[in-house]
């Protein structure tokens, strides 16, 4: 009894966040919608912890998350979708931690591909994919190649990602070319480096969201975000649903981006 009436009210509540979902897209400008969007997808251990649960509970609670910010980002037309899933400094956690991420990993890919291939959305990991185990690289080589042909949505997935190390990635690989005389010191400049950046040829960020009540960037896309804009709130990600992406790109539509020039 007392699980049906639980099961009834979260049922009705599911029905509530999508109708306000519906809502709100309907208030978009489609014109506005930002190109790329970065998400640092936070707060999944302390939302188990809350719970009395073990982390890997609000990992796996984390990947439903994702599904609704992928779903939701190619119903709104979304260009590019970056998120934060492994960073270089995860390493530092339990073994039995990493491994539990590296196989949800696997599992998220291997389960969603299909799906994602239908909504025409287009895999990309971005990061030191080389020093993942081998079922990992193996699942986001499958995933990459069944989807190189999508047109739609481009998800890049970040693992083993940290921007400090890009930056030393792309300075190694400009000071090589530099040294075989492909390039000469003058043709250094900001568009050079965007290009030896895992991101080449995708716009960057317009919004960065970041869930779980923390203001720090994490070593995330630190070339990359200049000036992109900030939608900070208390939702640990393990809550956050597409509802929440949409009221983040209508506070975007609000903003005035100036790239330090003025008002006109």
């Amino acid at each position: 009894m007392i699980k049906n009436i639980v099961n009834l009210m979260r049922r009705s509540s599911d029905r509530e966040v999508e109708e306000s979902e519906e809502v709100l897209k309907a208030s978009l400008d489609t014109t506005r919608i930002p190109r790329h969007v970065a998400v640092i997808m936070d707060g999944n251990g302390r939302w188990a912890r809350r719970k009395g649960m073990p982390r890997s509970f609000g990992h796996r609670a984390g990947v439903e998350s994702l599904r609704e910010a992928v779903r939701v980002s190619a119903e709104i037309g979304l260009k590019v979708l970056t998120v934060y899933a492994f960073s270089t400094e995860n390493w530092k956690r339990p073994q039995e931690e990493i491994n539990i991420l590296m196989d949800l990993l696997v599992e998220y890919l291997n389960k969603e591909i299909d799906e994602l291939c239908e909504k025409n959305v287009k895999i990309r990991a971005i990061g030191g994919i080389q020093e993942l185990p081998p079922k990992a690289r193996e699942a986001i080589a499958v995933a990459h190649d069944r989807s190189k042909n999508c047109s739609g949505l481009n998800l890049n997935i970040a693992l083993n990602y940290g921007g400090r190390a890009e930056l030393v990635e792309a300075v190694r690989g400009i000071c090589a070319k530099v040294a075989e005389n492909e390039l000469a010191l003058e043709d250094i400049d900001q568009e050079l480096i965007s290009r030896h950046l895992y991101t080449a040829g995708q716009p960057d960020p317009d919004l960065l969201i970041r869930p779980s009540g923390d203001y720090r960037v994490s070593n995330f896309l630190l070339w990359q975000l200049a000036y992109t804009e900030f939608w900070l709130t208390d939702i640990m990600w393990p809550d956050f649903k597409g509802v929440h992406l949409v009221r983040a790109v209508l506070d975007f539509q609000r903003r005035n981006r100036r790239f330090g020039g003025l008002n006109k």
